[in-house]
């Protein structure tokens, strides 16, 4: 149809490429509005993690007379080096959890992605709405945790941005990374398996991935140090304490932007793979 061209009723088609903008926008509205009704238990999720290890961790030990001898210098203490590992947790849970939860569901009996799929937006468009909306869920949970890092740790955190312009993009990058995941589990494991996943997948990782001491200590135990380059969140980990401790020891800058970036195209294309063949199925 030429540019020129108009409907009975006057008014002029759309491009294509706005016609694909207005269905994403639609469907990030109708997600923040299924989201606003869930409002509670999301700020129940998004805050109870971050809360019981900064009260256990940075409180509740040090009044007991338990230690992690991280504290033998200014910024060292364990809150300062948990701070950006918490984060990261907090961005990684929120992210899965935003994709492949609703996913079971979606892929279920009812089939209710049915409803998403027929919006005019190619179905990989689809996929890649549900990885921008968990990732600002995450974005938001990762906030989240610096008011409860102020008021918590007996001990006072020492943050000191070193980039601003690092800390926005490795949070930005972490939350796309979190969601990209989020959504390879949702459309390869059955739903009747996702608590299973949480219990094998997400918790190991999340206690391999340099979230309570830096990556530089692993050096005492060499091949685990290497084993787990593998993990995103250690990338996360690391490039959160880079832009928040940087006086704690950290993986290069460039290594750390390198990874994620990698780390998103992979699980990107995994993921969109997997549910382009939910879909047809």
């Amino acid at each position: 149809m030429s540019s020129t061209a108009t409907y009975h009723d006057g008014t002029r088609p759309r491009g294509t490429a706005r016609l694909y903008l207005d269905a994403f926008h639609g469907l990030m509205l109708r997600d923040f509005r299924v989201l606003g009704r869930e409002l509670g238990p999301f700020a129940i999720r998004v805050i109870m993690n971050p809360l019981l290890f900064l009260f256990v961790f940075t409180f509740l030990f040090p009044r007991i007379g338990q230690g992690f001898g991280m504290s033998g210098g200014a910024g060292m203490n364990f809150g300062t080096v948990l701070l950006p590992g918490l984060m990261a947790v907090a961005i990684m849970f929120t992210g899965i959890a935003a994709v492949a939860l609703p996913l079971s569901t979606e892929f279920g009996i009812t089939r209710e992605i049915d409803d998403r799929v027929m919006c005019p937006l190619p179905v990989a468009g689809v996929a890649i709405e549900k990885i921008c909306f968990s990732a600002l869920q995450s974005i938001l949970s990762a906030l989240i945790v610096f008011p409860l890092a102020y008021f918590i740790p007996t001990e006072p955190v020492h943050v000191r941005i070193a980039s601003y312009w690092l800390l926005a993009a490795v949070i930005l990058l972490a939350s796309l990374v979190s969601g990209a995941l989020g959504l390879t589990i949702g459309t390869t494991v059955e739903p009747r398996q996702i608590g299973l996943i949480f219990s094998v997948v997400v918790v190991p990782i999340t206690f391999l991935g340099c979230v309570y001491y830096p990556w530089a200590l692993l050096s005492h135990v060499r091949w685990l140090q290497y084993a787990v380059l593998l993990n995103p969140i250690v990338y996360m980990s690391e490039g959160l304490r880079a832009a928040l401790t940087p006086r704690l020891p950290h993986m290069p800058v460039w290594l750390i932007l390198v990874a994620l970036v990698l780390s998103l195209v992979l699980l990107g294309w995994a993921g969109i793979r997997g549910f382009l063949s939910r879909v047809i199925e």
